[in-house]
């Protein structure tokens, strides 16, 4: 199989489970914010130093895989999707709160305005944040008022951040360990 196709040239895009539209409308628009943004968690898994964190990174890039399904998925193909593989779903958006809130428990609150850098780890899951927000933005216009999509990356949003304090904390801990020896 080659990869490419040589059916976009005209500028039109094929759609999951049918359908062509322009490559600049609103559905690819949402579902390339979708795929950079778990690009730049893939980026981030480079970065990360444990296996608890490169797990949750790649289930979350997998999750995104579905999101991206469902917002490539015309309005008349909807019903064609299935819950957890290419549509989103309210136990997807639950599994986020939890884990941020089993994260959270591994960092000391904070107590004033983060400065993005600590470490590398941080650093990229923090750009991750942001390309998660703008996708957040971007697919809007495209996901039902049903959808989950947006509860998701708004969640993931947060995750991101929660992931880029805890390794900012891990850093912390083991300069203060150094420190002190």
């Amino acid at each position: 199989m080659k990869i490419y196709t040589k059916t976009g040239d005209d500028g039109s895009t094929g759609l999951f489970f049918g359908g062509r539209v322009a490559k600049d409308s609103i559905r690819p628009t949402a579902y390339g914010a979708v795929d950079e943004a778990q690009a730049a968690l893939g980026l981030a898994r480079v970065a990360a130093t444990n296996e608890t964190l490169n797990k949750i990174l790649v289930g979350l890039c997998r999750d995104l895989y579905v999101a991206m399904a469902e917002l490539a998925t015309l309005e008349e193909n909807q019903s064609k999707l299935e819950a957890g593989k290419t549509l989103v779903t309210s136990e997807m958006v639950d599994s986020l709160d939890q884990l941020i809130d089993e994260i959270s428990l591994l960092f000391e609150p904070l107590k004033d305005f983060v400065i993005p850098g600590q470490n590398e780890a941080a650093a990229r899951l923090d750009w991750a944040r942001v390309v998660i927000r703008r996708a957040e933005r971007e697919s809007l216009p495209v996901h039902s008022e049903t959808s989950y999509v947006g509860a998701y990356l708004n969640r993931l949003s947060d995750l991101a951040w929660v992931l880029a304090r805890w390794q900012e904390d891990e850093t912390l801990k083991s300069k203060s360990v150094r420190e002190s020896n």
